[in-house]
């Protein structure tokens, strides 16, 4: 059993999860006197949901709640609404009605999870201040067949002038991958991965001091690029293929990424589907949450990516953009990869080199939702974006001297 906290200041995705649990009347709990918790609980057993709704029932002036079947039979998915005056007597509950423990032991760790949301990222021996604005990640791939930029970067040369020229325009993170993980990539050896990574990300490092992260899910690979100075691994597995890579990453103190994607990069793309996208994924990034931290790595070095383009629909990856603000439940740093991808060339009708605009407008979207990362190809134009969007925020903007 997982619990899910919605943002308290969101209407919009209160009322958009009520409609999917085909609830009746979301107005009517949209306008309550009092705004309650609300939480979804996601795979609770029949005896515990009984127990719960049984419980609030006489409770229904502070609070609410409305179920739909689970993922098994013998489960329930069970949103409720309640007041933190009731939740505190909910807790003192426990001690008569035994049956309610494991809806609090879910809820107080959910609530724990929220409220000790990361400000900042550790980076090497660099903390990043991921609240004050969205980093820009710059992908760097020194691959043949990469789906956008395949052959571009492969020689050393023509990568490291790449690097710096994103440096250049302001890129915070350079994240280089030796091995397409476009759909239906045949994976290549660990050797060929590494000799096409390691010299880049060491002449990277040691000319410009920049701080490079490394797009693989091979331990022998990350083991190699932090080597010599890479400060994070980006790994689309999520620390699932290879088993000793989250140890690899504790004893180094590297920060990670973990990706959200469904099968492989050979089979995602074949007919994905979800039983309801955004908590299937925000499920197993809870989960891969958990893993990282039991194998010994710091949470201030852990950022989440539901994933966009891996194992997704273009209906998948505009419902998690829209539900982006649910995964801040987790408490983590969200890295989000819109960067050209195919779901914006449906849309949009436009080839993958021509995919700029609906990048930017993903971008700024994700921005304003609280991305802390976002990961592009075209990074002076989401440097200035991102610009803009800081100083509405900040309502910092100083108009030009000839306005």
């Amino acid at each position: 059993m997982r619990a899910r906290l919605f943002p308290q200041e969101s209407d919009a995705l209160l009322s958009r999860e009520l409609v999917r649990m085909d609830h009746q009347a979301p107005a009517r709990l949209l306008h309550l006197h009092k705004r309650p918790l609300i939480c979804k609980f996601m795979s609770v057993p029949h005896d515990v949901a009984a127990c719960l709704t049984q419980w609030l029932q006489p409770q229904s002036r502070d609070g609410w709640w409305h179920l739909t079947p689970g993922a098994t039979p013998c489960t329930v998915d069970l949103l409720v609404g309640i007041s933190m005056e009731r939740l505190a007597v909910l807790r003192q509950e426990v001690q008569q009605t035994p049956c309610l423990q494991p809806v609090v032991t879910t809820l107080d760790a959910a609530l724990q999870l929220q409220g000790e949301t990361l400000n900042e990222l550790l980076l090497g021996n660099t903390a990043v201040n991921v609240r004050q604005r969205t980093a820009v990640m710059g992908i760097l791939n020194v691959t043949p067949d990469s789906f956008s930029d395949g052959g571009f970067y492969l020689q050393t040369d023509q990568a490291i002038k790449h690097a710096e020229e994103m440096l250049a325009q302001g890129v915070d993170i350079i994240d280089v991958g030796g091995a397409s993980s476009r759909p239906g990539a045949t994976p290549v050896p660990a050797a060929v991965e590494r000799d096409r990574i390691i010299p880049v990300v060491s002449t990277i490092v040691k000319r410009f001091g920049a701080r490079v992260s490394v797009d693989t899910y091979r331990a022998d690979v990350a083991q190699a690029a932090l080597d010599v100075g890479a400060v994070m691994i980006n790994d689309i597995s999520a620390l699932r293929f290879d088993p000793t890579m989250a140890c690899l990453i504790a004893q180094r103190g590297a920060a990670v990424v973990l990706m959200h994607m469904q099968g492989t990069p050979q089979t995602m793309q074949q007919a994905p589907w979800y039983r309801h996208v955004t908590d299937d994924i925000y499920t197993f990034l809870a989960e891969r949450l958990d893993y990282a931290r039991q194998h010994g790595i710091a949470r201030q070095r852990i950022v989440c990516d539901p994933g966009f383009g891996f194992g997704k629909t273009m209906q998948h990856n505009l419902e998690l953009l829209h539900d982006l603000q649910h995964f801040h439940g987790l408490g983590q740093p969200l890295l989000v990869g819109i960067s050209r991808k195919s779901f914006l060339g449906h849309l949009l009708q436009r080839e993958v080199w021509d995919r700029l605009e609906g990048t930017l407008a993903g971008v700024v979207y994700a921005a304003l939702h609280g991305a802390a990362i976002v990961r592009v190809h075209d990074v002076a134009a989401t440097v200035q974006a991102l610009r803009l969007v800081e100083a509405i925020r900040t309502q910092q903007a100083q108009p030009p001297a000839h306005e």
